[in-house]
């Protein structure tokens, strides 16, 4: 059986089949939102928003979405991230600070939020993976 932050994922191909098949997760699950446009682990969460995006689908009672502004970008990852914590129980891995403080956001530490983030709803039954 996979081991790692996000076993549901792990398929034939190693590291970066996981990779490009949570980064389609993403891209499927922010599908339609403005402003979010996400392609890859670092400048499409430049903003904030494409993490809000991502966790207003599965808790869109927990913010208006619609009133959040790209330019905002420490609200949008402190909401995100409150969020996160708050409703999914995911780990506070990343700062505020250290999000603010590059125009272009890690992708290594953009990856491992979101693997956290899908293990969590995972784990409370918001996503559901197939069964082998």
């Amino acid at each position: 059986a996979a081991k790692g932050p996000a076993p549901h994922l792990r398929r034939s191909g190693g590291a970066a089949t996981v990779k490009t098949m949570l980064l389609e997760w993403c891209r499927a699950r922010t599908h339609g939102y403005p402003h979010v446009d996400v392609q890859n682990f670092s400048g499409s969460w430049g903003s904030g928003l494409a993490f809000c995006a991502l966790l207003h689908s599965f808790f869109p009672d927990a913010f208006d979405f619609a009133a959040l502004e790209p330019t905002a970008r420490r609200d949008n990852f402190a909401l995100a991230f409150a969020t996160a914590e708050e409703r999914a129980g995911c780990a506070p891995l990343l700062e505020v600070e250290d999000m603010v403080r590059l125009p272009v956001p890690d992708a290594k530490c953009v990856y491992t939020y979101v693997q956290e983030l899908y293990r969590c709803l995972v784990a409370k039954g918001l996503v559901k993976t197939k069964k082998r």
